[in-house]
């Protein structure tokens, strides 16, 4: 009997799912792939039922003749091992990052005269339901919130990207790209004081108040599902600052990042160029140990971000600081820099890995970013924050529009720079 696999990446199985089942039925014995837990997070979907669940799921299907386990998103190794006749799927992979998923379906069938079948894509009334469902379901603050933690074991690296309203939230939630027959997307987002303060027209000195804050963080919540690092800049006081925890917390945000510094706050990449005070170790800590505290939850992430490198305080100083800070709660250490070379900022991942094993690591390469992600991994970097980025996109390209039509006094000439209304607003979904 003839070999028919298929791959699902589900929770819910709906009327789209039975119709791959029976058409792959015509053609021979059913085998159905379940996507791991760290493929399905690479794929562009996070699990909301475990693994265990998903395989019981797909085992219920009438005409399923057996459950495997599919490790990685491509399908090299299952084709390998199972060497099935027909490979069958929706054809919502005819196009997008998912045509580089087929392409290499059909180009490992046809090495021994193996078919893809294509199936049309069911989308209606309850499929559209169930995604919603989903969709919802994985935005709510309890399922939101410990999705960071759960990505720091799954993932070698987590990458996120700054966000500062509710359609940049959206550019980092739907981006997904195939790069030499990988697929791959942000995994989290950052909300930064900088971007929040520069999208409002503020000066970054914290003068945009938490509630104002906590807003742009409603607005990015409403419209996405993926887990927010929040920039807790200083903290401010910490009677202050455990009421912020405790927010956020409750709003489902997935860790806060707070920086050993006092006093007027200044944008780190200054450095020691203007006045800028660094915290005492002791003070700090009582900042961290008062806020976990306050906690509710294990799942919410306080992470210390230390300046000493930016201060020019030095490499003990930063260790020093670091061990002290783990100790005192912290669940993350943050290590800046605003040299070129990342030199300084692999010698504490380091050293640091050298005293401990466990506690992530993150890094925001702003200013040393020749610096790949393997190569941060390779020190021990669990978290790789691009802080900036959309913002400093965004400013140049709307700067030369206007200026481009002062000039021609019409908009002709900008238009074939412009993306298209009906692509920006598909990216909205409607209920």
């Amino acid at each position: 009997m003839k070999k028919v696999y298929t791959c699902f990446t589900t929770d819910y199985v709906h009327a789209g799912h039975l119709n791959i089942i029976n058409e792959a039925k015509k053609y021979g014995e059913v085998i159905v792939g379940v996507l791991s837990d760290e493929a399905m997070v690479k794929y562009n979907r996070f699990p909301s039922i475990s693994f265990e669940e998903r395989m019981e799921l797909i085992r219920g299907i009438e005409g399923v003749s057996r459950v495997i386990v599919q490790e990685e998103v491509m399908y090299d190794k299952i084709i390998e091992e199972i060497h099935p006749d027909y490979v069958v799927h929706g054809d919502n992979w005819l196009e997008g990052p998912m045509r580089a998923i087929r392409d290499n379906v059909e180009s490992l069938l046809s090495a021994y005269g193996g078919k893809v079948i294509d199936v049309p894509y069911t989308y209606n009334d309850e499929v559209r339901r169930i995604d919603l469902r989903i969709k919802e379901k994985m935005s709510m603050p309890e399922y939101r919130r410990k999705r960071l933690k759960q990505l720091i074991d799954l993932r070698h690296l987590v990458k996120a990207i700054e966000v500062h309203s509710g359609l940049t939230g959206l550019i980092a939630e739907k981006t997904v790209v195939e790069h030499d027959g990988e697929i791959d997307q942000f995994d989290a987002m950052w909300i930064s004081s900088l971007c929040d303060s520069t999208a409002k027209g503020k000066p970054d000195i914290e003068v945009v108040d938490m509630t104002s804050r906590l807003k742009t963080i409603d607005e990015v919540m409403e419209v996405t599902t993926k887990p927010i690092i929040f920039d807790g800049d200083t903290g401010g006081k910490t009677e202050h600052f455990v009421y912020t925890v405790r927010t956020l917390e409750r709003m489902g945000v997935s860790a806060v990042i707070v920086e050993d510094k006092i006093g007027l706050k200044k944008n780190s990449l200054f450095g020691t160029e203007v006045e800028q005070t660094q915290d005492t170790i002791e003070h700090f800590c009582h900042k961290i140990s008062e806020a976990k505290k306050v906690q509710l939850t294990d799942e919410f992430m306080i992470i210390a971000r230390i300046e000493s490198l930016i201060l020019e305080q030095g490499m003990e100083d930063a260790l020093e600081r670091a061990a002290a800070y783990v100790k005192a709660g912290a669940d993350g250490i943050m290590i800046h820099s605003r040299k070129k070379d990342p030199a300084e900022i692999l010698e504490f991942c380091d050293k640091f890995r050298e005293c401990d094993k466990k506690t992530p690591i993150v890094v925001v390469p702003t200013s040393f970013n020749t610096i790949t992600e393997s190569e941060l991994a390779e020190h021990g970097v669990n978290i790789v924050i691009y802080a900036n980025q959309l913002t400093r996109s965004a400013f140049p390209a709307m700067e030369n529009t206007a200026k481009e039509i002062l000039k021609y006094h019409r908009a002709k000439e900008v238009d074939d720079k412009l993306m298209p209304i009906k692509n920006i607003i598909s990216l909205i979904e409607e209920l």
